[in-house]
């Protein structure tokens, strides 16, 4: 075990899953992601669990991928490329189509992979200082294995404009396209989160999973197997290309990457 991902379940059976590399801004690495796997093992064999709410520890909910790790894994050969790619995506899916109710408290920056967290929740809340953006193509990457999940909670449109931009946009931008579902002040964050928690546990559990499970499946939004297989592959890949090597080498170096017109 490992102390990046924290997770407690109270009397009333609310997990909380709280993201615990605040130096960094809970970048996520292996280690990270390792974290999500065991909370979501552990909460699985939890019979009262009712609702799971994911938080980021500190200033910040999550910043995206850990670059200067990505830039080891690039480094590597493709089947371990495709072996981490396997597992973030994973851990997406897990969230995605976890059997109770997930709701994430987002404040501050919440970039790359955060958004794909957040897309994978039921509901979310975020704080007038939340910032989002789906910035991998910035550094030469790809957002493949949170696509489907963005797309469903934000709309393709807005998917077309913002992952192939990497513009940033803030708390209220993201509820009036639907990706966030309430916008509160940063010190009310954890008592609106309370709001949403009381209201799914006055909730029949069974009758509430059941209506997950099938508003899931009638909205055609799990991702399968294939599609999933297909996702990691071009994920993988893209991080081993010439592109990523330059667009991680702008970002160590503080520069514009080289594909920017002089």
């Amino acid at each position: 075990m490992n102390d990046t991902v924290l997770w407690t379940v109270d009397r009333r059976g609310v997990a909380t899953v709280t993201l615990n590399r605040p130096q960094v801004n809970n970048a996520y690495n292996g280690d990270l992601i390792a974290g999500l796997h065991a909370a979501m093992d552990a909460l699985g064999r939890e019979p009262g669990l009712r609702v799971v709410v994911i938080k980021g520890k500190g200033r910040h909910f999550q910043a995206g991928a850990d670059l200067g790790w990505i830039s080891t894994v690039a480094r590597q050969g493709p089947r371990e490329n495709a072996e981490v790619s396997r597992l973030t995506a994973e851990a997406i899916r897990r969230l995605d189509t976890c059997p109770v109710p997930t709701l994430a408290l987002i404040q501050g920056g919440c970039f790359g992979g955060g958004t794909g967290i957040a897309a994978a929740c039921d509901v979310v809340l975020a704080a007038e200082d939340a910032i989002f953006s789906i910035s991998e193509t910035r550094w030469g990457l790809m957002a493949g294995i949170i696509l489907p999940q963005l797309c469903r909670a934000m709309g393709v449109r807005q998917v077309r404009r913002y992952a192939l931009t990497g513009e940033r946009f803030g708390a209220e931008e993201a509820r009036r396209m639907g990706f966030v579902h309430e916008v509160c002040p940063l010190g009310e964050l954890d008592t609106t989160g309370d709001r949403i928690v009381e209201a799914v546990l006055m909730n029949a559990p069974a009758a509430t999973a059941a209506t997950k499970r099938c508003t899931l499946s009638s909205a055609r939004a799990v991702v399968d197997d294939s599609e999933l297989r297909d996702l990691i592959g071009e994920h993988a890949r893209t991080r081993q290309q010439a592109e990523a090597a330059e667009g991680l080498a702008s970002f160590r170096e503080k520069r514009k990457p080289a594909w920017y017109p002089a």
